[in-house]
């Protein structure tokens, strides 16, 4: 069963975007609990550190999925 490329590139960039916002997160929850250990309320960073190990899992895992390194499956390089 061959793949379709649009399924393909759906999935990629999927990927790709879901990396640095899980990244982003992560500096989040990272920012926010500093400030909490400062003696300060900064709100809920456990569940923003929580979503962003969420998003950076699944960001790789789709990265790999779809064989971002190679290109499309089954696309011949002459």
């Amino acid at each position: 069963m061959s793949r379709s490329p649009v399924r393909w590139y759906v999935k990629a960039q999927l990927g790709v975007l879901l990396l640095p916002v899980g990244l982003c997160l992560f500096g989040e929850a990272m920012s926010r609990k500093v400030v909490q250990m400062l003696g300060k309320d900064a709100g809920p960073w456990f569940w923003y550190g929580t979503l962003s190990l969420i998003c950076i899992n699944a960001g790789i895992g789709l990265m790999i999925d779809s064989g971002l390194t190679r290109g499309f499956p089954g696309r011949r390089q002459d």
